[in-house]
């Protein structure tokens, strides 16, 4: 009887074993799909809105409501998982908010940062095709382990810092391609130089932001869901202030939401979506995965782009392209082996 009790206790745990693999290799998939779709689409559409026929939404004021929308998901999330009550939600955001002052004035720092590098994004894609944007915003990357650096005192092994040579040397490659894209042709105002410069502020800024905003994470016992609803409560204001500082004339004389439509509040929503997707998927990605998802994601955008900008792909567009893949991937598999998980450093 025991050796009959022994034989099936196996059979459970190895049918346990088997249901807890597949069920990881499900989420690894789904995480996949969800990471490379979120990154390959947020840069599509950011291209298309800034390109289409029609007026012209105001990017600052998308940059404020892709906030509110953020703030509200986050506010329910925080009830959802870490209150009991109405009562007892409310005493959170009070004990953390309200009550912690100087807690909340660490987050100043992040919150206008990463307001501005969001416009800077919106100036990006005015003035690159969505593949070229795509490629060069990776440069976060080597921005990210730059301020790792300096401010976490990381130690890159010999590996990453070849991975991000090549990293920017792909970068510069593509950036000196004779790439074409239609939109040009229709939007003659838009400036290479401008959106090489915007995505390159907006990489040191996210880096810079990351890295700071997990260094103000680390021995706080704060989710990421209230960090966030942090965030925004002190972003949100800032936003509306430089929204009518920058864009005050056309504000005045249009609306707020002069421009808006359905394809307008996708964008928002995906924008919004885009960091918390990630949050939560985090934990089921390993770095080799997402390293995987982000090349694929530069795959898609090109892609894309030919069918939807027909855009023009040159050979030097290519190897550019394939080094920064080469570098990603080369990184994320030292990274695993090595250092934390600097893509926990993103904000949600």
């Amino acid at each position: 009887m025991t050796e009959v009790k022994e034989e099936i206790d196996l059979e459970i745990q190895v049918e346990t074993m088997q249901t807890n693999h597949s069920r990881n290799s499900s989420l690894k998939v789904i995480t996949l799909v969800t990471l490379t779709l979120q990154n390959a689409m947020v840069a599509l559409s950011m291209r298309y809105a800034r390109t289409r026929p029609g007026d012209m939404f105001i990017s600052s004021t998308a940059v404020v409501m892709a906030e509110v929308v953020k703030l509200s998901v986050c506010l329910v999330l925080v009830y959802r998982i870490e209150s009991l009550s109405w009562k007892h939600f409310i005493s959170i955001l009070n004990n953390t908010i309200i009550k912690q002052p100087m807690d909340t004035l660490k987050v100043c720092i992040p919150s206008l940062v990463y307001l501005i590098q969001n416009n800077l994004l919106y100036v990006s894609t005015s003035n690159l095709d969505a593949a070229t944007y795509q490629v060069t915003y990776q440069l976060k990357i080597f921005t990210t382990a730059v301020f790792s650096v300096l401010i976490l005192k990381r130690k890159l092994l010999r590996h990453q810092w070849i991975a991000l040579v090549i990293l920017i040397l792909g970068v510069i490659l593509v950036q000196l391609n004779n790439s074409t894209d239609k939109s040009k042709e229709t939007h003659p105002n838009q400036n290479r130089i401008v959106g090489l410069v915007a995505a390159l502020i907006a990489c040191c800024l996210s880096g810079f932001a990351g890295v700071y905003f997990e260094k103000i994470l680390k021995g706080a016992e704060i989710s990421i869901w209230m960090r966030n609803i942090q965030l925004s409560f002190v972003s949100i204001p800032i936003g509306f202030i430089m929204c009518f500082v920058t864009d005050w004339n056309i504000i005045n004389d249009k609306g707020f939401f002069f421009g808006y439509d359905l394809y307008i509040a996708y964008l928002i929503s995906l924008q919004a979506a885009g960091g918390l997707i990630v949050a939560m998927v985090v934990k089921y990605a390993d770095n080799i995965l997402k390293g995987f998802a982000t090349s694929l994601a530069i795959v898609v955008a090109c892609v894309f782009s030919m069918y939807f900008f027909n855009f023009t792909i040159s050979i030097q567009f290519v190897v550019g392209t394939m080094l920064v893949m080469c570098s990603i991937f080369l990184y994320s598999y030292t990274k695993q082996k090595k250092l934390p998980n600097l893509n926990t450093t993103q904000r949600a």
